[in-house]
């Protein structure tokens, strides 16, 4: 599945866990969509789920790095050196 395949097929999935249809086609305009049987979800519902789902991604990484830094600077507020801490955690 190419990766616009993928976002459109993981959106519809969280849309309808149900869908057991597929998802083909390497470019947006070209996506064909296999329903299998069920209700068709609209495009712009699916394009605003790809939306969400990344800003979603987008978030948890930024979350991740602010802990991962905040974490580090606890280390280093211990007294730990910089070598210590990159030791502990890779930073």
């Amino acid at each position: 599945m190419d990766r616009i395949s993928l976002k459109y097929y993981e959106a519809i999935k969280e849309i309808n866990k149900n869908f057991n249809g597929s998802v083909s086609g390497n470019e947006e305009d070209e996506l064909i969509i296999d329903w299998n049987g069920i209700e068709q979800i609209s495009v712009s519902d699916i394009q605003a789920k790809i939306t969400e789902m990344e800003t979603a991604k987008e978030t948890e990484k930024t979350n991740k790095e602010t802990k991962k830094a905040s974490g580090k600077q606890k280390l280093l507020d211990l007294g730990l050196t910089e070598e210590e801490v990159k030791a502990l955690i890779g930073v």
